[in-house]
């Protein structure tokens, strides 16, 4: 006996490797960015830190330490605005690449993913065509989004804790 074929494997095959491609292109650039980015915050911290420095020997180390600790906290939420940054430009990516996918599929990727609606939501689901490719499904009281953007952040959102991983050395 063979195991059931799931007739969506083609398609979340292809968004997967067309998902994992752009997050590859794309995290290569959010890297070079995010590294250029962080020198640049922390050499203009070294700086800060430097006449913090001068500051401290002139007025005491009280103020010293009150401008190590402002510079830190500035070159902390640099790296944080970063790395939001890199990370809405890797989301928007990622959406666009499961959008050229679902495009290409067409109207194959589209059927798949009802078919999959209605196995959620019950042969009744008022199943619609996403703006942006996918679909979505509605029955009373529950709805189904299988748009592309949706696919893209669940696809994302599922990276969890791994999404560290793009902070840190390639």
């Amino acid at each position: 006996m063979t195991a059931p074929v799931d007739e969506l494997d083609p398609v979340r095959v292809e968004l997967l490797r067309a998902a994992r491609a752009a997050a590859d292109v794309t995290l290569d650039r959010a890297r070079a960015d995010a590294a250029d980015t962080l020198l640049a915050a922390r050499t203009a911290a070294e700086t800060v830190l430097a006449q913090a420095r001068r500051l401290g020997e002139a007025d005491g180390a009280k103020e010293a330490d009150r401008e190590r600790v402002r510079a830190a906290q500035e070159a902390w939420e640099t790296e944080l605005a970063v790395r939001a940054e890199v990370y809405a430009a890797l989301r928007a990516e990622v959406r666009r690449g499961v959008r050229r996918a679902l495009a290409r599929e067409g109207v194959v990727a589209r059927s798949h993913l009802a078919d999959v609606a209605r196995a959620a939501l019950g042969a009744e689901a008022e199943v619609r065509a996403a703006e942006q490719g996918g679909v979505t499904a509605e029955v009373p009281g529950r709805r189904v989004d299988l748009s592309a953007d949706a696919l893209a952040d669940g696809a994302l959102d599922r990276l969890g804790v791994r999404a560290k991983t793009l902070w840190g050395p390639p």
